[in-house]
């Protein structure tokens, strides 16, 4: 997986999977009962053409063959995506991952997967975009609905907005995408404001919170939990697939909502419950963005993977020394002493109201009427 590599200046730095993985091992979460690890595989042409058009599929393997080329209509051997060897079958790997997971469930093998590596929602049906070649957690979903699941259930936390994701199932009602992310009037893409819902057929299966741009941990917990149960309880989905994107985080170079990892933590735990609560714990959970690569990303991933697992481990865990060693004489950084942040995690509930002078309380408000009538709530009490 980390040949999905473009190049040593570019943010998307394979190193923070090795670390994650690193991580991983040295916390024995890969030698627990009940956790496997399989290797995932290259997906092939039929099966990214679940989600992306033959022709797209065609010039990703056109400029794989030959980087010094570039189909910059299609996003391809640009700056965010810059060309590289092998690019169409590191690319289709991730995807084979989320691929893998989606059969492992279905099959009833597992009721949880993660594949870290995978997350790459900006990729739409024909176009790469911000980092994104393959969209796995697309192919993903659809695997989901070719082996029989009728609903599913996208939940998205990255701090970028699931642009291609949602683009893809625009038209699906037996999909709803949910997306909080910091406001496009700050970040990339530029999208995913309240009134972007869906398309014909699919009114309100579309749901976008764009967050103030230095939201918080109390503001984006606050609005997860004013739009995401409601909506995830009236649709009763199979399955829950989610992007877990850690570049939300304080310290990531290139977002601004200044989030902890503890408050990450909190995400994964809300998500993991609505899966148990509502698809009899089916869950499948990507990673996606995060560029604080030995910091951040893999306390975060190795988080996610813990939740998964059920394992005794949170953010006042001790980050093990040797992981803290290696990390200081491999990158010359003193990573974190705990796989948290020692923040203090609370939050308003919407029951106790809403503050039409707070921008955070403004933006759920406008997403909660867009979206809530539609499926048959109420946007000022449910």
């Amino acid at each position: 997986m980390l040949a999905y590599d473009f190049g040593g200046q570019h943010p998307m730095n394979p190193e923070r999977l090795h670390l994650t993985a690193r991580l991983m091992r040295e916390c024995g979460l890969l030698d627990l009962a009940g956790v496997s690890v399989t290797a995932p595989f290259v997906a092939s042409d039929d099966e990214l053409a679940s989600v992306h058009s033959p022709d797209y599929i065609s010039a990703v393997r056109r400029v794989s063959s030959n980087p010094d080329t570039s189909d910059p209509a299609r996003g391809l051997g640009t700056e965010d995506n810059p060309a590289f060897a092998g690019m169409h079958e590191a690319s289709a790997r991730l995807a084979g991952g989320s691929l893998g997971a989606a059969e492992a469930v279905m099959r009833g093998d597992v009721l949880r997967a993660v594949n870290f590596g995978g997350g790459m929602h900006h990729a739409a049906r024909s176009l790469a975009s911000g980092f994104c070649i393959y969209n796995d957690a697309a192919a993903c979903i659809q695997r989901l609905l070719d082996r029989g699941a009728q609903r599913v259930l996208y939940v998205d936390v990255d701090a970028h907005h699931g642009d291609g994701t949602e683009s893809i199932f625009w038209n699906d009602s037996h999909v709803m995408t949910i997306s909080l992310h910091e406001t496009g009037m700050s970040l990339f893409p530029g999208t995913g404001f309240a009134n972007e819902t869906g398309g014909a057929g699919a009114e309100g299966y579309a749901v976008n919170v764009a967050l103030p741009t230095t939201a918080g941990d109390a503001a984006v917990l606050r609005a997860f939990h004013a739009v995401v149960p409601q909506l995830a309880g009236a649709f009763a989905p199979d399955v829950i697939v989610s992007q877990h994107g850690c570049d939300s985080h304080r310290e990531d170079p290139l977002t601004n909502l200044r989030v902890s990892v503890d408050a990450q933590h909190s995400l994964m735990l809300s998500v993991r419950d609505l899966a148990d609560r509502l698809c009899g714990g089916r869950w499948i959970a990507t990673g996606g963005g995060g560029y604080a690569l030995a910091s951040v990303v893999p306390r975060s991933w190795t988080l996610l993977v813990a939740v998964a697992a059920g394992a005794a481990m949170g953010p006042t865990t001790p980050v093990p020394a040797a992981w803290r060693d290696y990390v200081l004489e491999r990158h010359g950084i003193d990573a974190p002493r705990l796989m948290g942040d020692g923040a203090e995690l609370w939050w308003r509930s919407w029951e106790i109201g809403y503050d039409p002078s707070d921008e955070l309380d403004r933006t759920v408000m406008a997403t909660r009427k867009a979206v809530f009538p539609l499926h048959g709530l109420d946007p000022w009490f449910d």
